[in-house]
């Protein structure tokens, strides 16, 4: 589904836009009830903390571990790849909660024994933009290593920090209409203003990493749950993390 330049972009700017229909409109809209059900069921937690959804509904891996994501991301990942996470991302209407500048990576930090190769999927439930808060990143920042972090206000912020220093001038906006997706390498410095609009933003991510990178037996990683989603499990995670 990438081709060749396509990879080359994602190689040497860290992200790439998916401007097509990632599922059918079926599929898509069984994925959107299932937010809309664990949005309603969400009780006191804030709209944008609805994390690993997967793994207390078994229903999402049918979206998880379809072909049309792995396709995808195979040229990315390679042909041994495993699941990481997902996330629902919501953003309410005039309220939603500004995303500051971060790597992915960084809040994974000793986990994992590599953070190349690491893709998640941003797929667009309804039109992200500017006006509510689409993502931005800063290309090429995923050549960069780990940064430096300052704490934040999370009563405007949805993560505790924010990297110290970022050239904004250099942002790439993700604009997206419903159904469509971006890609992003899990190093690259990336965020997302509040929303400022009266349309909800909501997007489902889903990351994927190569199945010959181990997950570390740290605590952090105690109660994770790794699924092996193509090839071959060359580390032995989903035995030791399933």
């Amino acid at each position: 589904m990438l081709s060749n330049q396509d990879v080359d972009h994602f190689r040497t700017h860290g992200y790439y836009l998916y401007k097509k229909q990632l599922f059918s409109p079926d599929k898509l809209d069984r994925l959107e009830a299932i937010f809309k059900e664990h949005l309603a069921d969400k009780g006191d937690k804030l709209s944008d903390e609805l994390d690993t959804p997967h793994f207390r509904d078994p229903r999402l891996l049918e979206f998880l571990l379809a072909d049309e994501v792995l396709d995808l991301v195979e040229p990315l990942v390679g042909p041994d790849i495993a699941l990481w996470t997902s996330h629902f991302i919501s953003k309410d209407p005039y309220v939603g909660r500004e995303t500051p500048w971060h790597e992915d990576s960084a809040f994974w930090d000793g986990r994992l024994s590599e953070y190349d190769r690491i893709v998640t999927v941003w797929l667009a439930l309804g039109p992200s933009n500017r006006e509510n808060g689409c993502m931005r990143v800063i290309p090429g920042t995923h050549h960069n290593g780990f940064s430096s972090y300052r704490p934040t206000d999370q009563t405007v912020s949805t993560f505790h920090a924010e990297i110290v220093e970022v050239d904004e001038s250099a942002a790439v906006d993700f604009e997206l209409e419903r159904g469509e997706c971006s890609l992003h390498d899990g190093r690259i410095v990336h965020g997302a203003g509040p929303n400022s609009s009266s349309v909800r933003r909501t997007g489902y991510t889903m990351r994927y990493f190569p199945a010959s990178v181990r997950v570390l037996p740290v605590p952090q990683n105690e109660g994770w749950k790794i699924w092996l989603a193509r090839g071959r499990d060359l580390a032995g995670n989903v035995a030791a993390f399933s």
